[in-house]
């Protein structure tokens, strides 16, 4: 028996050598075979595979000679600008991700009775099945919350009396469901692995049906269940500005694959939560915050030219993780400006006056600066980059003292609302799997009996 379920034996420590010696898939040949890998083309484009109404992204605009030109990011939720619909609720000092939910989900917006009584639905939605919180998440206690979120929505199909029907009817129930339940979730998992793996004590709060969902979450989070007007705004606009992001994005395009399976929606919801737990995903903004905290660490973050060393350095693979990136620069669609860190750089600023941290948003706004000159002159990039929304989002996670191991749990609790608008959409439009194509590349070679191999 092995010492450990962890161990990686000298067997596996060869294996992995003879696999990687019998990998022959060069990059050339992905041009030789006109193949899009990452499903993009030569531009970096993504390849349509879809059509939407969730949502839509601009990122570009044709000029006078009929070729395409990036101009500042446009994003709307079911044709609305999204600095629109932020400006409208913001002018009433109003929440709102119930108003941006309601949106997603049926593609209109709600008058002040339908924004009430859908508010009423999902507070009456907000709880989990008896037991479940000792069972599925005390009991099991994980470093990981995002593992934590998959185990729990996958258990909660047992807890689900109708589980596989994908009527239109039983999957927006499950819906309004699984956006209710998320913070609850989220919160509980890394309540649960505060106390078992850092020692710390346990409390679990229960929500409170009169507070919005951004009101829950520092709510139940916090021992005191207290916060400032500011601090759950701000909460609730990052979960308006990351609840929905066009069909394309890794997690999205997860749910419309596993969709069109016809499978239930706690198995393509447990699917996306996979797709969005990776660093190249929802685990983004913990890398820029990680980034900042190497660089105070490192350098003299007053001398700027220390600084713009320590950007090429970064690009250099010699400093922070090594792996090439100023995490929080560039996006896979935007290029002149992220339309989501627009918004949430001025709400950065706000809070930063207000709990101290004047001084760390001013680097901020010197690295968002500095980093498109750096990457421009050592990649040779000159289309244009900009910071994108896990730039500031996980600034302002630091400031409302959010701990590290939530912030991609809460990518997930908005993103759930944009994942479910678009399972419902596959539902109603699906009429075959979506089942993307692969060359074989594999020279054909003759099977060797087993006493004539070397």
């Amino acid at each position: 028996m092995k010492d450990s379920y962890s161990e990686i034996t000298e067997y596996i420590n060869k294996m992995s050598k003879l696999s990687n010696r019998n990998h022959n898939i060069l990059p050339e040949m992905y041009r030789e075979h006109n193949v899009n890998r990452g499903l993009r083309d030569m531009n970096g484009n993504g390849v349509v595979t879809g059509l939407t109404e969730v949502s839509t992204i601009i990122s570009k605009e044709k000029a006078s000679d009929g070729s395409l030109i990036p101009c500042h990011g446009r994003l709307y939720y079911r044709g609305i600008n999204i600095k629109d619909l932020v400006a409208g609720f913001q002018k009433d000092d109003r929440f709102g991700f119930e108003e941006t939910a309601y949106l997603l989900l049926f593609s209109e917006l709600p008058n002040k009775n339908d924004l009430e009584e859908f508010s009423r639905e999902l507070a009456s939605y907000r709880s989990l099945p008896p037991s479940f919180v000792r069972d599925m998440i005390l009991k099991a206690p994980g470093k990981d919350m995002m593992n934590i979120l998959s185990r729990c929505v996958l258990a909660l199909y047992a807890y689900d009396e109708n589980p596989d029907d994908i009527s239109v009817e039983n999957v927006l129930r499950q819906s309004m469901q699984m956006i209710s339940t998320f913070p609850l979730l989220a919160v509980y998992a890394y309540l649960s692995y505060r106390h078992y793996h850092q020692g710390k004590s346990l409390h679990i709060r229960m929500p409170d049906e009169k507070l919005s969902s951004a009101e829950n979450f520092l709510h139940m989070l916090r021992k005191d269940g207290k916060y400032s007007p500011l601090e759950a705004k701000i909460l609730d606009l990052a979960l308006v500005l990351h609840a929905e992001h066009g069909g394309g994005n890794n997690s999205t395009f997860t749910t419309h694959v596993v969709t069109s399976s016809g499978t239930d929606t706690y198995s393509a919801i447990a699917a996306a939560l996979g797709s969005l737990k990776g660093p190249r995903h929802g685990g983004a903004n913990v890398k820029v915050v990680q980034m900042f905290e190497d660089m105070k660490a490192s350098v003299d973050t007053d001398n700027k030219a220390a600084v713009r060393h320590y950007l090429e350095q970064l690009l250099d693979k010699e400093v922070f993780d090594r792996k090439g990136l100023i995490y929080g620069m560039g996006h896979a669609v935007y290029s002149k400006s992220d339309p989501r860190a627009d918004i949430l750089k001025d709400c950065a600023r706000a809070l930063s006056e207000e709990k101290g941290f004047e001084k760390e948003f001013a680097l901020y706004e010197q690295i968002a600066i500095l980093a498109p000159e750096v990457i421009a002159e050592k990649r040779k990039i000159y289309k244009g980059v900009s910071p994108n929304v896990d730039f500031y989002s996980g600034l302002i996670y630091k400031m409302l003292e959010l701990p590290y191991e939530l912030y991609t749990p809460i990518f997930a609790v908005s993103r759930v609302t944009g994942w479910c608008a678009h399972r419902i959409e596959e539902i109603q439009n699906a009429e075959k799997i979506l089942r993307p194509a692969y060359i074989g590349v594999k020279e054909e070679r003759p099977y060797v009996p087993i006493e004539n191999r070397a």
